[in-house]
């Protein structure tokens, strides 16, 4: 099937050069390509027309999991007859293995998985593997190991009505393929059988399948596993893996071999620096582990010994989801959102995963072969790569000397739908400035609109909150130090009107929409740094960009280079929307954007009391036994509905508090 775009909406402005010029780049083998578009002027309707365009198979990366999740679902009502997939770390809750030598302190791998996130993983990579009209949303979690796509693409049983074939082969099939037998508890990844049917819960789908045998396949089903109703009939099916690692059996000889040939080169380096506990630890939890795998097929942690089922060589790149694009088709599309957060992310994975491991290799936890249970390496990861295009309203140089080594490779999208324009840029002396702060505020306030104001410390904000309040302006303040939970809650108070100021430290972040917000304030403009380079400044100036009133002051005492850059280009691209708006007699209105609910509003009202009830219990320096379960049951349940609902900064939030409840008694 072909990708085919439903929306009410058209291209406008200079969307449609933009579409034009990225699409003509693509078919002309153009590598890497910029679309740089100022907040709000539709980067994702462009990339979805530019996918229509080229017909490919395209995954888009995004630096965190809700930002991943809000572009998931936007591609989703985009193109609702093609597969749209979503591939992000699946763990509602994940404590990493690791060992802390200093307090001699091990950390045995956690995890919660979340399995709605599961399905779609499995679903992305199935996907992938048979059709062509893909897309997928993924977080940088995309370059971790995931195993072969050859292995996943040989565990598939096809089954066909009339075909000869026994129940009994068809379970032991199911089996490998790692779906648990479950004649009580019916879920996603299990099967059960009943009489000479077998009903089975695939691990990437929301219905079941129904398969009658009696020495043939005589019928196959569709079902709703909730009610059992049989949805439509089926002649023929292709059921593919409940896990991405998958390992032959037949492979399992060579492979132990080689593991027990490392084990015991590592026992004998251990013994000869006199680490005996290590030599002992290592040899016990190696032998376990294959003695799981060798009894059941899979261990937690069995990804440690991925060099060996794979048949990889030392050192050589991991699969990852890449390597299922490439077995899909070898002329893919990478798009890369919010390119100057998510490239410098891709860099720093590996080195950070490798730290961790090689502490677990040095005192016995691992086997060497852990290491190569790894991220890709940026330059792994650029390699397997075919035509990317980075997106971005501020990208980076690196993005940029890309993209110039093709004809017209960075591509502008500066015109807003709305017709709003970059905001007035007025730079005043920092002697005073509390004093003219307070008197912009006030204009503000007057007219019904709102401010943020960015300090450059956690305790400058706090401490002009405090003059602030003092002086009766409505203002909280917003930093690292405010519980994830409570965020949201600060900037809709913002937008409602409850408060009319939020001042905080780094107010740039991509994906924050206020439309109400018409001045940006930022003190100490000229201290230069990463709170005040060219890309933070342009990106916290944004934060004004959704309101026709749009107004940014900063103060300094002298023009900094980062300044200069900052004031130059949102010059720039306001002359350039300007005009526009001009030649097409465009009048500019603010953006209306509802306020999202939040998630506790959401239940409902006779859980209410409850939900606050344990809340309290939460907050109590010590827990009952009867008091700690009953808030843990409810809080892992708001967690789940988070995740469920991809509001991941809100579930993590929550699997904080879990811990908190978790260590008191």
């Amino acid at each position: 099937m072909k990708f085919h775009i439903q929306s009410q909406f058209q291209p406008t402005g200079d969307q449609p050069k933009a579409i034009e010029q990225l699409t003509k780049n693509l078919k002309h083998d153009a590598k890497h390509q910029v679309l740089l578009g100022v907040t709000g002027s539709g980067k994702t309707f462009t990339m979805a027309n530019v996918i229509r365009n080229i017909q490919k198979p395209t995954l888009i990366i995004s630096h965190n999991k809700t930002l991943a999740g809000q572009l998931y679902q936007e591609f989703r009502d985009f193109f609702p007859d093609n597969a749209v997939s979503y591939f992000v770390s699946y763990y509602d809750y994940y404590q990493p293995e690791a060992y802390v030598p200093t307090t001699d302190t091990y950390i045995e791998k956690e995890s919660e998985i979340n399995e709605e996130i599961d399905k779609l993983r499995l679903a992305a990579t199935t996907n992938l593997l048979t059709r062509k009209d893909v897309v997928v949303v993924a977080s940088v979690s995309c370059i971790y190991n995931l195993g072969s796509p050859v292995e996943y693409g040989k565990f598939v049983l096809e089954l066909k009505k009339g075909v000869k074939i026994s129940q009994k082969d068809i379970l032991v099939r199911l089996t490998d393929l790692q779906y648990d037998r479950n004649d009580y508890e019916f879920r996603r990844g299990t099967f059960r059988v009943r009489g000479n049917s077998i009903d089975l819960f695939p691990a990437y789908i929301d219905y079941g399948i129904r398969i009658e045998v009696n020495d043939v396949v005589t019928n196959l089903y569709e079902f709703d596993p909730l009610t059992g109703e049989m949805t439509q009939p089926l002649d023929a099916t292709v059921i593919y893996p409940a896990k991405h690692y998958m390992t032959d059996p037949r492979g399992y000889h060579d492979a132990f071999e080689a593991i027990n040939k490392d084990l015991e080169t590592q026992v004998k380096k251990l013994r000869g620096e006199n680490k005996l506990i290590e030599a002992q630890r290592i040899a016990q939890r190696t032998n376990y582990d294959l003695e799981m795998i060798r009894e059941v097929g899979y261990v937690n942690g069995i990804e440690n010994y991925s060099i060996y089922f794979d048949k990889r060589e030392p050192g050589s790149p991991p699969y990852t989801l890449i390597d299922y694009f490439d077995a899909a088709s070898d002329d893919w599309l990478l798009i890369v959102d919010e390119s100057h957060i998510t490239i410098p992310q891709l860099r720093g994975m590996y080195n950070g995963d490798r730290a961790r491991k090689q502490t677990l290799i040095d005192y016995g936890f691992r086997l060497p072969s852990a290491l190569d249970n790894r991220p890709l390496k940026f330059e792994e990861f650029m390699r397997k790569t075919n035509q990317v295009i980075y997106v971005s309203a501020t990208p980076n140089d690196y993005e940029i000397s890309l993209a110039q080594e093709s004809d017209h490779g960075v591509v502008e999208q500066l015109i807003r739908p709305t017709g709003l324009v970059d905001p007035v840029i007025v730079v005043k002396p920092s002697a005073g400035q509390i004093d003219d702060l307070m008197g912009e505020i006030k204009q503000r306030v007057a007219k019904k609109q709102r401010v943020l104001v960015t300090t450059l410390t956690k305790r400058m904000s706090e401490e002009l909150t405090s003059y602030l309040q003092e002086h009766e302006i409505k203002v909280e303040y917003l930093h690292s130090d405010i519980e994830t939970l409570n965020r949201q809650d600060v900037l809709d108070s913002l937008r409602l009107g409850e408060v009319d100021v939020v001042v905080g430290i780094n107010l740039l972040r991509e994906g924050l929409d206020l439309p109400e917000v018409s001045l940006v304030a930022i003190l100490d403009a000229d201290k230069e740094g990463f709170l005040r380079s060219r890309t933070s400044l342009i990106q916290t100036m944004g934060r004004a960009a959704r309101n026709v009133d749009a107004k940014v002051i900063m103060y300094a005492d002298r023009m900094t280079d980062s300044m200069k850059a900052a004031i130059d280009e949102g010059e720039r691209r306001r002359t350039v929307q300007i005009a526009y708006n001009k030649k097409h007699g465009i009048t500019p209105q603010s953006i209306q954007k509802a306020i999202r609910s939040k998630l506790v509003e959401q239940q409902p009202i006779e859980e209410k009391p409850e939900y606050e009830q344990v809340m309290q219990f939460a907050k109590k320096e010590v827990l009952l036994p009867d008091e700690r379960e009953k808030a843990l049951k409810m809080l892992r349940k708001e967690m789940k509905t988070a995740a469920e609902h991809l509001d991941f900064e809100t579930a993590i939030a929550i699997r904080d508090q879990i811990k908190r409840v978790q260590k008191k008694s």
